[in-house]
């Protein structure tokens, strides 16, 4: 099935720019608020090889640029404030190990013009830098103590998952991915059905939560049907196809994350 990838692209430029200003200006105001924001950052670590793998086959070239740059911003906003709000010196130290780790990451998506070399050290850098951002996103949901909690850490893990299938998608498409990124990417699949599954049982039977949630589903099947799409003379096209579903069914599950956070404690 062809995307109507023009179509998509506008449409994800406005939804893309609506959503980050909304993100941008949010702040940490609870544990439930932490884990949210840290679960950002795993997703984060995702979007920025995508984009850089984009970048690097010019595919959607400006706006993949400003996914990039606006990605960049937000995952050193936040690690700012996580590293300030850490509610424990266990899970301080973790974000001082991510600070480590992103100084790296982030020389590799900006010290030079996107090549293949230098997309082997982003996906290599994106895993490290994955890592600890779930590592600090477990422990912060542990702090919490509650469903709540778990409930926006597996929701936060989906918009990571639909960047990471993307990631891997793009990699593979430019010949940079290694010989596991194929099974990374369908495990990625399997994770992200699974998974939302169980927060379409938790989300309940009516309500806003249910209405978000059944918009991710619509919204999965596109994104399903362009990572399907493979090779051959199509194949910059079939990247722009990824490169707006991935956006798309992001912004979808940030919207379900925030009400999932609103749940009661």
């Amino acid at each position: 099935m062809r995307i109507l990838v023009s179509g998509w692209r506008r449409i994800a430029a406005v939804l893309v720019l609506a959503a980050w200003a909304g993100v941008a200006s949010a702040q940490i105001t609870d544990i439930h608020s932490a884990i949210n924001k840290a679960g950002r950052q795993r997703m984060l670590s995702q979007r920025m090889a995508k984009a850089y793998f984009q970048l690097g086959q010019a595919v959607d070239v400006e706006r993949s640029q400003r996914v990039l740059d606006s990605s960049i911003a937000l995952f050193d906003r936040q690690l700012v404030e996580l590293k300030n709000y850490a509610p424990t010196p266990e899970i301080r130290d973790t974000y001082l190990s991510l600070q480590q780790s992103w100084l790296a990451y982030k020389d590799a998506l900006v010290g030079a013009t996107p090549s293949k070399t230098g997309g082997k050290t982003v996906l290599a850098l994106s895993e490290d830098v994955l890592k600890l951002a779930h590592q600090g996103t477990g422990q912060l949901e542990k702090h919490a103590g509650s469903n709540t909690g778990r409930l926006v850490n597996i929701a936060g893990r989906q918009r990571m998952l639909s960047q990471r299938m993307a990631k891997f998608y793009q990699a593979i498409g430019w010949g940079v991915g290694d010989g596991a990124s194929s099974g990374e990417l369908e495990k990625a699949r399997k994770e992200f059905i699974a998974a939302h599954e169980e927060l379409r049982k938790a989300g309940g039977e009516s309500g806003p939560l249910k209405e978000s949630l059944e918009r991710v589903g619509r919204q999965w099947i596109f994104f399903d049907a362009a990572l399907g799409q493979r090779g051959g003379d199509r194949r910059s096209y079939f990247a722009m196809d990824v490169a707006a579903a991935s956006e798309l069914i992001l912004q979808e599950m940030e919207t379900a994350v925030g009400l999932f956070e609103k749940l009661p404690k």
